[in-house]
């Protein structure tokens, strides 16, 4: 993409492109990834590039990507860009204001703010608890070859820590 050079959008920053070709209507966000002097800088699309041609207008949208937050978003599924992809309808505020936004891209929290203590995630399978047990707020991986049962592994999880979610959900609801 190409700006003025006094207009140059900062890394991260989130650009739009909204255009009509050939009867095709194009809504497509990016992503700065790099300056490359002489006004130009790099994108990552963050979407279908279908219909998209040299010449086309882009817009700065000045800040970076933003997603909701908050205990309204609570057990839905959203995009990159923030919006809700669950077939549940919009997101609304308890008090009917405007839903809180932060940016993907953040500094860390402050060492003060951290947790000294590492504590275990219990997933509810016995097998993993007890040989493999993860930690709380860390990463895992898995990994193998064909037709070891990784993605049946992965259903479990995801059906055994979901249900206690939506417990924990209706539990802070009702304080």
């Amino acid at each position: 993409m190409e700006f003025p050079e006094d207009q140059l959008p900062s890394i991260y920053n989130a650009v739009r492109i909204e255009a009509t070709n050939n009867g095709t209507t194009i809504k497509l966000t990016g992503e700065v990834a790099s300056h490359l002097g002489g006004g130009r800088v790099r994108a990552v699309a963050l979407g279908s590039t279908d219909g998209l041609r040299r010449g086309m207008d882009c817009l700065d949208t000045g800040g970076p990507l933003t997603v909701p937050v908050g205990k309204e978003t609570l057990g839905r599924v959203f995009n990159l860009l923030g919006d809700p992809i669950d077939n549940r309808g919009p997101v609304h505020t308890a008090e009917g204001g405007e839903l809180q936004r932060r940016p993907i891209h953040r500094e860390p929290p402050e060492f003060v703010d951290l947790s000294p203590k590492a504590e275990v995630f219990e997933t509810g399978i016995k097998v993993i608890d007890l040989l493999t047990p993860f930690l709380r707020g860390g990463k895992a991986g898995l990994f193998g070859g064909a037709g070891l049962g990784k993605t049946v592994v992965i259903q479990e999880l995801i059906a055994r820590i979901a249900p206690a979610t939506r417990r924990l959900l209706r539990l802070r609801r009702r304080r």
